[in-house]
C-alpha cells in the first residue's frame, strides 16, 4: 500500500505539472505561504476590530469548509476508480487488471488526496504564519498548535462529507433519514442544553484549551466516519434500465431566447440525468453556506444584522459562481471537435446554462432574508448575490476558459483570480457597511463582466484546447 501511495503521489504531480507546468504548480503552495506570511502582519489590525477568539473561529471554519469542498469521494463512485480528467486513466483503475482489491486502491486514493491537500493548503499556511511569528511577537508554540488544529479542522470537514456523500451514493433514502436525525440531534442539543455549535467543533476547542481528551475525541470524529465510509464504499452499481422522454426538444423551446438553446439544454439534461445536480447542490452549495451562516451568526454581535445578510449574499455569490465548474467538470472539448462548434459558442452555452442555475442562489437568498427577518434588505442582497456571481464567473471564464477545475492549482491563475475578485468584493463590503442600499450599485459589475467575457471569446478562440 505504501508503494501504491508513493506512485499515486507521483502520478498526481505528473498530471498537474503536465496540465500547467511544473513551475506554476510548484509555486502554488509558495503563494499560499506568502499570503499567510503577509496576512500575519495584519493581525494587530484584525484584533482591533474582531476579538481573537472570533478570528480563530474564522480561520478554523475556512479550513473546515476546505475539507468539505474536497471530501466528496463518495459522490465520485466509478469516476474515481476509472479516471479523473477526461481520458487520462490513472492507477486507481488498476484493480481491473492487477491483483489489488478496489477497496485497497480506493483507501489509498483517499489517503493520497488528503495528504496532497494538506501539503498544498494547510502546511504552507501554517508555515507562513510560523515564519512571521518572531516579527509579531507570537510564541512558536502557537503555529505548532495551529498546525494540529487546522489539520483536524480540515480532516473533520473531509470526513463528514466523505461519510455523508458515501451514504448518499448508496441510498438516498438512508441519507435523508440520517440527515434529518443529525439536524434534529443538533437542534435538540442546542435547545435543551444550550451548547453552542462552536462548542461541538472540537478542533476549535482544542485550539482554545489543549487537552488529550479533546484531542482523542477530535481524532475519533475524523476516523470513525471515514472508516464507515470506506466500508460502505463500492464502485459497482447495479445496472438499471432508465427510460426518459424526449427532453431536448421541449427544453430547447423553453430556452429559445438563449443564443444556443440546444447546447444549453444538453448541459442541463446531462446535469440532471447524471444525478450530480442534487449531490452538487447539497454538498457544494447548501452545506458550505450553512456553515458560513453559522460563522456570520456568531459575528453578529459585532456586525449589524443587515450587514450580516449582505456579507452572506456576497459569499453566496462567490460560491454560486463555482456552478460553472459543475457544467464543465466531465465535459471536455474533445467531444465537440467533430462538430461545427467553436470555443466561443461552447462558452456562451455554458454561461447560459449557468444563468439557469442561478435560480438556486437567488431563491436561497430570498428564503434566508425572510427567515432571518431581513426582508428590508432583500433587494440589495438579491442584487448583490447575482452581481457577484456573474462577475466571478466572467473572471473564471477569462482566466480558465472551459477548464476551471483543471487550472485551479496554477499559482498565476489563482493569484489573478484572488486579486480581480477580491478588490471588487472589498469595495462592495465597504459600500454595504456604509449603507446597505448602496449594495444595489453592485449591478455595475455587469459592465466589467461583459467586457471580460468578450475578451475571453477572443482569447480562448485563439488557443488550442486541451483534449485529455
Amino acid at each position: 500500500m505504501v508503494k501504491l501511495f508513493v506512485n499515486m503521489m507521483k502520478e498526481e504531480w505528473r498530471v498537474h505539472s503536465t496540465m500547467f507546468g511544473s513551475l506554476s504548480f510548484a509555486l502554488f503552495p509558495v503563494m499560499i505561504l506568502g499570503i499567510a506570511f503577509m496576512g500575519s502582519f495584519l493581525l494587530p489590525l484584525f484584533r482591533a476590530v474582531v476579538p481573537p477568539g472570533y478570528l480563530a473561529i474564522i480561520i478554523h471554519t475556512i479550513f473546515l469548509l476546505l475539507g468539505i469542498m474536497v471530501g466528496g469521494f463518495g459522490l465520485l463512485g466509478m469516476e474515481v476508480m476509472n479516471r479523473r480528467f477526461g481520458q487520462a486513466s490513472l492507477l486507481s483503475y488498476s484493480a481491473r487488471s492487477l491483483p489489488i482489491s478496489e477497496r485497497e486502491i480506493f483507501c489509498t486514493f483517499v489517503v493520497k488526496d488528503t495528504v496532497y491537500y494538506l501539503i498544498l493548503w494547510v502546511v504552507p499556511f501554517v508555515a507562513g504564519f510560523a515564519i512571521a511569528s518572531p516579527f509579531i511577537s507570537v510564541p512558536l508554540s502557537l503555529p505548532l498548535l495551529l498546525l494540529l488544529t487546522l489539520t483536524l479542522a480540515f480532516l473533520t470537514g473531509l470526513a463528514l462529507i466523505f461519510f455523508l456523500s458515501t451514504v448518499y451514493s448508496r441510498s438516498k433514502q438512508a441519507f435523508a433519514v440520517l440527515f434529518v436525525i443529525m439536524l434534529m440531534g443538533w437542534a435538540g442539543l442546542y435547545l435543551y442544553t444550550g451548547i453552542s455549535t462552536a462548542a461541538l467543533f472540537l478542533p476549535l476547542q482544542l485550539f482554545y484549551a489543549f487537552s488529550y481528551a479533546t484531542f482523542l475525541a477530535a481524532c475519533a470524529v475524523v476516523i470513525i466516519p471515514s472508516a464507515i465510509a470506506v466500508v460502505l464504499f463500492t464502485s459497482e452499481y447495479t445496472d438499471t434500465t432508465k427510460r426518459f422522454k424526449n427532453a431536448i426538444a421541449p427544453l430547447t423551446k423553453k430556452l429559445s431566447f438563449f443564443p444556443y438553446p440546444p447546447l444549453a439544454a444538453k448541459d442541463l439534461i446531462d446535469l440532471f440525468r447524471s444525478g450530480s445536480f442534487i449531490g452538487q447542490t447539497l454538498f457544494s452549495f447548501f452545506i458550505p453556506l450553512g456553515l458560513l451562516w453559522f460563522l456570520l451568526s456568531v459575528l453578529a454581535r459585532f456586525i449589524p444584522p443587515g450587514d450580516v445578510l449582505l456579507l452572506f449574499a456576497i459569499l453566496t455569490g462567490v460560491i454560486a459562481s463555482t456552478m460553472y465548474t459543475w457544467l464543465t467538470m466531465f465535459d471536455t472539448f474533445s467531444s465537440y471537435t467533430c462538430l461545427p462548434v467553436s470555443v466561443p459558442v461552447l462558452l456562451k452555452s455554458k454561461m447560459c446554462s449557468f444563468a439557469v442555475l442561478q435560480v438556486i442562489p437567488a431563491t436561497f437568498i430570498v428564503l434566508v432574508s425572510i427567515a432571518s427577518g431581513g426582508v428590508a434588505y432583500l433587494v440589495p442582497a438579491f442584487v448583490l448575490c447575482l452581481s457577484v456571481s456573474f462577475y466571478a464567473l466572467s473572471v473564471t471564464v477569462w482566466l480558465t476558459g472551459l477548464s476551471p477545475s483543471v487550472l485551479v492549482y496554477d499559482a498565476k491563475v489563482l493569484l489573478l483570480y484572488l486579486v480581480s475578485v477580491g478588490i471588487a468584493l472589498l469595495a462592495l463590503i465597504a459600500l454595504a457597511f456604509v449603507n446597505p442600499y448602496y449594495a444595489i450599485g453592485s449591478v455595475l459589475l455587469f459592465l466589467p463582466a461583459w467586457l471580460l467575457v468578450k475578451a475571453s471569446f477572443t482569447k480562448w478562440d485563439m488557443q488550442d484546447q486541451p483534449v485529455f
